[in-house]
């Protein structure tokens, strides 16, 4: 059924649902738009409220060919929304849930999208906190680019920033999703542009080898590697390549690249990777994952008595699927940090759905 989304919008079919509210297919003066509709307590916080009419002039303002515009933020009543494009097409986790890889060309060029439209907001002081495979779409009405690639667009700019009140998130909370989270976030310091270059860098990685560099197990292991482990190497694609992923996968936020830096650089490339096939890579050992894990929860076998196994994202809760039907995929993990070996998260909650 249609409703009225202030007095500009009307929201016709419901594309998503996800625990921050829901996404809807809908129609504005210029025509066809994906409406970003929060849950009416959102909506009731005047806290969140006011920081979404602060946002409104940085989030407007960014207009770039790899970045899903928002057109217009809707407060009327009990309603909370981001208007933005939309994109025909699919989102890049689903993609890698058929294909596992891609080949090194594609997976490039896409990732060089992403980098070009993280330049634009960086520029503009923008950050978006929350750089991974469920929030990058793909064009599938456009014109097919290196390796049959589509043009990647990078969605939900400013949403993390929205929904992270100090209220609703207090020192002990992380926001982001643990696999792509950067070190620096997961000892306790504000979220700069070099966080967006290390996440990249992971989607790039999980790209090329059908699992994230720090992935599997529990979500606190999975922080911790991020802190303490060196990224394992992936044999086949050439040391330029692999010593810019290793580059934008530093602990040190200084010593990655900058996203105009890393976009320009991962094209360069692109000539080198034409026709080469997807990556044959053996997935890590699981032993090791496993060994991690149960240093974060009670002995005895894993969930189900399955082997813990490090491939994409992991569930947050125990027993649960890392990405559920509706795509919840933004999360808000607190943590305490009395030690980095003590490292516990106490809880997991989705709260954001990505955009179409």
């Amino acid at each position: 059924m249609a409703r009225k989304i202030g007095s500009r919008y009307t929201a016709h079919q419901i594309l998503g649902r996800g625990s921050a509210g829901t996404v809807w297919l809908g129609e504005g003066p210029e025509g066809p738009v994906a409406i970003k509709l929060l849950r009416e307590d959102l909506a009731s916080d005047q806290e969140l409220v006011g920081r979404f009419v602060q946002e409104r002039t940085a989030l407007l303002g960014l207009d770039h060919p790899h970045v899903v515009s928002v057109r217009d933020l809707v407060v009327d009543g009990n309603d909370l929304a981001l208007v933005m494009d939309l994109v025909r097409g699919t989102d890049l986790r689903t993609r890698l849930d058929r294909d596992r890889r891609m080949a090194p060309e594609a997976a490039v060029a896409i990732a060089a999208d992403i980098a070009d439209g993280l330049a634009a907001a960086h520029a503009a002081g923008v950050v978006h906190r929350d750089v991974k495979p469920e929030n990058v779409l793909l064009d599938m009405q456009g014109p097919l680019g290196p390796g049959g690639s589509h043009r990647a667009l990078l969605t939900d700019f400013g949403v993390a920033k929205l929904i992270d009140t100090p209220r609703r998130t207090k020192a002990t909370k992380i926001i982001g999703t643990p696999d792509y989270l950067a070190p620096e976030i997961v000892e306790g310091l504000p979220p700069r542009a070099s966080v967006d270059i290390y996440a990249l860098a992971t989607v790039l990685y999980e790209l090329l080898a059908g699992f994230t560099p720090f992935g599997g197990g529990h979500p606190g292991a999975v922080l911790r590697r991020h802190v303490t482990e060196t990224v394992v190497p992936l044999p086949g694609i050439p040391d330029e390549l692999w010593q810019l992923l290793v580059q934008c996968l530093a602990k040190a936020p200084a010593s990655r690249l900058r996203a105009s830096e890393l976009g320009v650089r991962l094209r360069e490339l692109l000539p080198m990777l034409a026709g080469m096939p997807p990556l044959e890579v053996d997935e890590p050992d699981t032993e090791s994952a496993e060994e991690s894990d149960r240093e974060e929860r009670p002995a005895g076998p894993a969930p189900g008595g399955e082997r813990i196994r490090r491939r994409g994202a992991v569930p947050l809760v125990p027993g649960a699927k890392p990405t559920d039907s509706n795509r919840d995929t933004h999360t808000s993990i607190a943590v305490f940090m009395a030690a980095l070996d003590n490292l516990v998260v106490i809880t997991a909650l989705p709260a954001i759905q990505k955009s179409l």
